[in-house]
This record gives structure tokens, C-alpha cells and sequence, in this order.
């Protein structure tokens, strides 16, 4: 199974797993799992740790990439077009960028932002 991971699930599974939710870290785990990682997520993480938001080095996002086994996923411009469909359900630019590239690739998200669910046609797993 591909999923799409939330920068908030890569920072947990990275820094403190024992905040994932019990579905979360078996979706992690799976075998069969094909964890993707947006590069929004690292420009996410990029940001928010130049503003002192966060304290994720550049070392540590990159151990977790491999730890975890992690594809990156670009953004695309088909991303960016259904970006511009969305309804302004989430108001946070990243976790919108992130959403517009799981409906368009057809993947479900794992995230505990459950505002992510508002979203038709996205699947959701926490």
C-alpha cells in the first residue's frame, strides 16, 4: 500500500513514535508499505526550524528519510493545478499542498490533523 505521510508523522516517527497512534506506526511498519514524504514536508521542516518553530537539522530529516525507508514525492505542476480546486476547508499553505498531492495521486494520507478528512475523496488514516 503507498501513503502519503504528513510532515507531522515523519516528525513523530522520527523524534518521539511513541506520539503516533497505534494504526500509524503498523502503517509504518507494514512490509508491504510505501512510504512517501512530500517535499513540501522538507520545506515545511526547512522553514519552521529557521524560524526556531521546530529543531529538525537537516542530518536528522535525512537519517529519517532513510530510517524509515521514505520515497520523496515533488510537487508537481499537476499538484499545483489541483491545489487551485480546493476548497479552503485548512488554512495551513503546507498541509493544502500536501492534500492537493494525495487527491491527485490518489493515495491516502497519514496525518492526526483530522481536518484533513474535510476533503472529499481523500483518505485519511490515523
Amino acid at each position: 500500500m503507498r501513503v502519503l505521510l504528513d510532515t507531522a508523522v515523519f516528525i513523530f516517527a522520527v523524534e518521539a513514535p511513541d506520539r503516533l497512534s497505534r494504526r500509524a506506526a503498523a502503517v509504518l511498519k507494514g512490509p508491504e508499505t510505501v512510504r512517501e514524504l512530500s517535499s513540501i514536508s522538507l520545506t515545511e521542516i526547512a522553514v519552521k526550524s529557521s524560524l526556531g518553530k521546530l529543531s529538525v537539522s537537516q542530518a536528522i530529516a535525512r537519517q529519517g528519510i532513510a530510517d524509515l525507508d521514505v520515497r520523496i514525492l515533488p510537487f508537481t505542476a499537476e499538484h499545483a493545478f489541483q491545489l487551485l480546486a480546493l476548497p479552503a476547508h485548512h488554512r495551513d499553505p503546507f498541509d493544502r499542498q500536501i492534500i492537493a498531492q494525495a487527491l491527485s495521486e490518489k493515495v491516502p494520507v497519514l496525518t492526526p490533523d483530522m481536518q484533513f478528512g474535510l476533503y472529499d475523496g481523500l483518505k485519511v488514516m490515523w
